[in-house]
């Protein structure tokens, strides 16, 4: 996974896209990867790839071409349909399965793990802790307790200087060696073999070519793992968007262009799916950075430490780098998050809070797609409710008609008085015509010094993703010195 990362790290920020996006092997990925593997001529098992391996690298290197075929279309917009409300929920449940899955760690448990899903960590959590380790459950803690300390003071300096997860690294291998955790066995420490550039693959064309029994399967495998992996990339990046300190919005093509790319050269020595990580990216702004550049940092620190800092990273506790995920995935979805979206509104709270519980029974995009969907019925009875009110109950559009003006351009006419351009909006503006909104900024004649909306009663529905992006928007345009009225708001 490390040499990924760097190759991730060296290809992205030449194509840019987002700003402080860390991109690497996608382990979301990994339950389609492997059942694309075993229908694809077989997954192997811990100790050996199976046949199908060298099958599924030209599985990506094709998903890879799609993406690019689809950046360059300019398709990726469409990912704006993703409302906030969603995105916050994939961000918080992404943070609980940081914390389950590193309770094992935490502890020091020795046992084999058989825990795959989210409830099954859950469930397994009292065997981690009845089979903890002592000396390492008690590092794991007090980096842990560190990490909550030092939290609280947000505001010294020295710490926008020396991020605490780097702290807390330093102060639990410190104590690691202090209690003597290397004398315990090399297992709770972390362990880099001595040449981590060696094991490459190719993809094998000419074999998946010539056997037509798996062009089905690879067939199938290309269309699932684009679309996952298009949607988990894009939907990833619009996250770290909101966690983004200056609040800067990714190019969603950009994004796809950059994924693609990366994941042909990716397979091109035998690695995995390449997408934007929720974890690692979150890691990066808590650690400062700021610029798309970071990413390329990261690449070649991870070449230094693996030339020349192999032996200092091998003194590291492994409990003290699970207290460093379980504080990023607590900051995720914390209760200052939930208040947050209670804040907003009951609604967003309750597509905020199904998204994580669909999430987590499930997997990130089936999770994604059913918060969606609950939006969508949401605003259609918004939408209609809306509608009643203005009519006086004399009636209101159809759910077959209300979801289809949701999807139409929220703009009807388009009017030049002299420097100042009209637009006028009489369609509900909602996250799913976003895009087509979006749109309508990008044609703005040369020359405007104005921009006035106007807001039709009929538009009925105005919900928190589409103000959000229109915010957004507007603010743009005043940083460009085009000041823009809403009239009828």
């Amino acid at each position: 996974k490390l040499i990924f990362l760097i190759i991730a790290g060296l290809i992205f920020p030449l194509i840019g896209g987002s700003y402080v996006t860390i991109s690497g092997p996608a382990a979301g990925l990994a339950p389609a990867l492997l059942a694309a593997m075993a229908h694809l001529g077989g997954a192997g098992d811990a100790e050996h790839l199976g046949a199908g391996y060298p099958h599924l690298l030209v599985v990506i290197f094709m998903v890879g071409v799609i993406q690019i075929v689809l950046a360059v279309a300019k398709l990726a917009k469409h990912a704006a349909l993703i409302p906030v409300s969603v995105v916050e929920g994939m961000l918080a449940s992404i943070g609980m399965l940081i914390i389950v899955k590193q309770v094992a760690m935490f502890c020091g448990y020795t046992g084999k793990v058989h825990a795959h899903e989210f409830y099954e960590f859950v469930t397994e959590a009292p065997t981690f802790v009845q089979g903890m380790t002592p000396m390492v459950f008690a590092v794991s803690l007090a980096s842990l307790v560190l990490l909550f300390t030092l939290g609280h003071f947000k505001h010294v300096k020295a710490l926008s200087i020396i991020p605490p997860q780097l702290i807390a690294v330093i102060f639990g291998t410190i104590l690691g060696r202090v209690v003597g955790l290397q004398d315990l066995g090399s297992g709770f420490l972390i362990s880099l073999p001595k040449d981590a550039f060696h094991g490459f693959h190719l993809p094998d064309f000419a074999a998946l070519i010539s056997n037509q029994d798996l062009w089905y399967a690879a067939g199938l495998a290309i269309a699932t793992l684009t679309m996952i992996d298009g949607v988990e990339s894009l939907a990833t990046a619009m996250a770290i968007d909101r966690l983004d300190p200056y609040r800067r919005k990714s190019q969603p093509n950009r994004v796809l262009l950059a994924m693609g790319v990366c994941n042909i050269a990716s397979s091109m020595v035998g690695g995995l799916t390449i997408i934007p990580g929720g974890v690692k990216s979150k890691a990066n702004i808590a650690a400062g950075g700021r610029t798309l550049w970071a990413n390329f940092t990261n690449a070649i620190c991870l070449i230094m430490y693996l030339w020349i800092g192999r032996d200092v990273i091998n003194m590291i506790p492994k409990g003290a780098l699970a207290a460093v995920l379980i504080y990023t995935g607590w900051k995720m979805c914390e209760p200052l998050v939930w208040r947050h979206m209670a804040h907003i509104g009951k609604a967003q709270l309750f597509i905020f809070t199904f998204t994580i519980v669909a999430t987590l029974l499930t997997d990130l995009l089936l999770g994604i797609v059913a918060g969606v969907i609950v939006k969508l019925i949401l605003n259609v009875a918004l939408y209609r409710k809306a509608n009643k009110a203005r009519t006086n109950g004399a009636g209101a559009p159809s759910w077959a008609a209300s979801i289809a003006a949701f999807f139409k351009s929220p703009v009807t006419r388009r009017v030049t008085e002299g420097d100042v351009y009209h637009l006028h909006v009489e369609r509900p503006l909602v996250c799913f015509n976003t895009a087509k909104m979006l749109q309508e900024f990008d044609r703005v004649p040369a020359g405007t010094k104005q921009i006035e909306i106007h807001l039709d009663p009929r538009v009925g529905l105005i919900d928190h993703t589409s103000f959000e992006n229109l915010h957004h928007s507007i603010r743009d345009f005043s940083d460009r010195g085009i000041p823009v009225k809403l009239a009828g708001l």
